[in-house]
């Protein structure tokens, strides 16, 4: 059957037989190109690295998206790659946000240990200022080998992260609202009475505190035992608008002594986690 095309001079050919088998070969070609197994295809793409599969892999086509969406998929690239649930009753609702979140996450906070001397810190110094010192009391981290140490006189020091920076950008912060955990160590001095505190906020775009975290300060008398003591909280449900963390802490000595023998901090840390995790 021939129609003649309005306003041109040619002649287009429509419903002929060879072009209904030329298009049902293309669709048949096109359907047997992706259709893969789910099992093997579920190989292939734990064999890709992970942002391809989500940002290439999924749009293809709709089985892929089923395999790139996928409950099994996630959880056995946490197995692999050893990301391990700390109580196996907590199962995560979503485990590719759990692997993501695991993946990502790490201390933002910078220099937490003073092997840096005072960089990356904004101090308020007042006394002798801060120190960095080899710590006198071993710590739980075999790891930690320094502290910072405050002086007779109030001294804090902080660090403003911004999380966008650090790749936990606007949209996902206000959708998800993952858990914010942070973490501190202090020890006083045995021969020296001490004061410890801290302060951390959740601050939006304005830099306006969200949510805030402020215990009351810790006092230790003279001739304690120079133990190191852990504070942590963990930030929840805090609601949209978050987009920086401000972590200030400090103390000073009781005693009015010249040179650093107020309380020691060292191994501060700020952590995107997992719920079940926290």
């Amino acid at each position: 059957m021939k129609r003649k095309a309005k306003g041109m001079g040619s002649t287009l050919s429509y419903g002929s037989t060879s072009s209904r088998n030329v298009s049902s070969a293309a669709g048949q070609s096109q359907e047997n190109l992706f259709d893969v197994p789910l099992e093997i295809l579920e190989e292939i793409f734990l064999s890709l690295p992970p942002h391809q599969v989500v940002r290439v892999c999924r749009l293809v086509c709709h089985q892929w998206k089923e395999v790139a969406d996928s409950e099994s998929l996630w959880r056995e690239r946490c197995r692999r790659e050893g990301y391990r649930l700390r109580d196996a009753s907590r199962i995560p609702k979503d485990w590719r946000l759990f692997y993501f979140l695991c993946k990502k996450r790490r201390n933002l906070l910078k220099n937490p240990r003073g092997e840096h001397k005072m960089k990356n810190w904004q101090m308020e110094n007042d006394g002798n200022d801060w120190n960095v010192e080899e710590v006198m009391e071993p710590h739980p981290n075999e790891m930690v080998k320094k502290n910072f140490v405050t002086s007779y006189m109030m001294c804090r020091k902080s660090q403003l992260i911004n999380l966008e920076l650090e790749g936990y950008n606007p949209s996902f912060m206000d959708d998800f609202q993952p858990d914010i955990k942070i973490s501190d160590w202090y020890a006083p001095r045995w021969d020296c009475g001490s004061q410890y505190e801290i302060h951390v906020e959740l601050l939006n775009q304005r830099k306006q505190p969200v949510q805030k975290f402020a215990p009351e300060t810790v006092y230790f008398q003279q001739w304690n035992d120079q133990k190191w003591n852990q504070m942590t909280h963990v930030f929840q449900n805090y609601g949209p608008g978050v987009r920086y963390v401000r972590f200030t802490h400090g103390g000073k000595d009781t005693q009015y002594w010249a040179g650093w023998y107020g309380i020691r901090v060292t191994d501060s840390c700020v952590e995107i986690c997992p719920a079940m995790d926290t």
